[in-house]
């Protein structure tokens, strides 16, 4: 996605990677072929790939150019992590990503803050980069914002991403922890949207009366807006992930505010809009 403008404020997109992922009863139980049947027309091709039954999604991020800040939101897998569970993703040696940056005009100098949605590989990875044997801050002069629930329990763990994409910013100085409801300032803040994480936030965009929120891994695919209740095997509580999934689409449903997703096929922002007893994703464009 090029600039968009939202009032004083503009956005954009750069895609990593899209393709098809992980066969869709993989990600969601529920997504037998019987219960997938009445979808199919609207989600092929676009989300979901006839052929092989695998979810289509981008890995990606947004920037925002504020009236005071450029901001990145999530900074998807990066290259040299180690993602053993899924192989296109694993010790990666890419370019397209920072040539994509640059494309819109923006070099990883440029950016004053980096926002995380949570802390899974593939929305960190670029926090950090492999530079002469050391991770390093891939933006160094950006103040990275880790929710401190988000943080906490990802400490705990201490898996590989933990130790490539988050401690090395701790450990530059770059990193702080706020709550989940954090204001950055008038245009952008950060609310609670648990249950793929316990820290898991949505951050939200205002500026002259126009707003748009970018959802974090809140939802994965298009099909859980007819079907709020199925959550992915990713999340951590499926429960209250998927109750807090049926608040956002009801509060967000036919109004004017611009949904800005992961993981829905690009464009990957538009709005929602009630059909039947649920929901459906009106996309930005085509």
């Amino acid at each position: 996605m090029d600039w968009t403008p939202l009032g004083q404020l503009q956005i954009a997109s750069i895609v990593e990677s899209q393709g098809p992922f992980l066969e869709a009863w993989k990600v969601f139980p529920e997504a037998t072929r019987e219960n997938l049947a009445p979808d199919m027309d609207w989600l092929c091709p676009r989300a979901l790939c006839r052929r092989t039954g695998k979810l289509v999604m981008p890995v990606q991020s947004f920037i925002v150019r504020t009236p005071r800040a450029l901001i990145l939101i999530d900074a998807c897998v990066g290259n040299h992590k180690s993602v053993p569970w899924y192989p296109p993703w694993h010790q990666r040696t890419s370019r397209v990503y920072l040539s994509r940056m640059a494309a819109l005009g923006v070099t990883p100098a440029d950016i004053d803050f980096v926002l995380c949605s949570h802390l899974h590989v593939d929305h960190i990875g670029w926090n950090t980069r492999w530079v002469d044997g050391k991770w390093r801050a891939t933006f160094p002069n950006a103040t990275y914002l880790f929710a401190r629930s988000e943080f906490e329990q990802s400490e705990r763990k201490g898996s590989d991403v933990f130790k490539e994409s988050v401690l090395p910013i701790v450990e530059a100085g770059q990193a702080v922890l706020v709550d989940t409801d954090h204001q950055l300032d008038d245009n952008v803040w950060l609310a609670p949207s648990p249950g793929h994480t316990k820290g898991h936030v949505c951050i939200h965009l205002a500026s002259r009366g126009l707003s748009a929120v970018m959802t974090g891994d809140l939802m994965h695919s298009p099909v859980q807006c007819p079907h709020p209740a199925w959550s992915p095997v990713f999340d951590e509580d499926a429960s209250l992930a998927a109750n807090t999934r049926q608040a956002f689409l009801e509060r967000h449903c036919d109004t004017n505010t611009l949904v800005m997703t992961a993981h829905f096929p690009t464009p990957s922002v538009g709005f929602i809009r009630p059909k039947e007893q649920a929901f459906q994703f009106d996309y930005l464009r085509p």
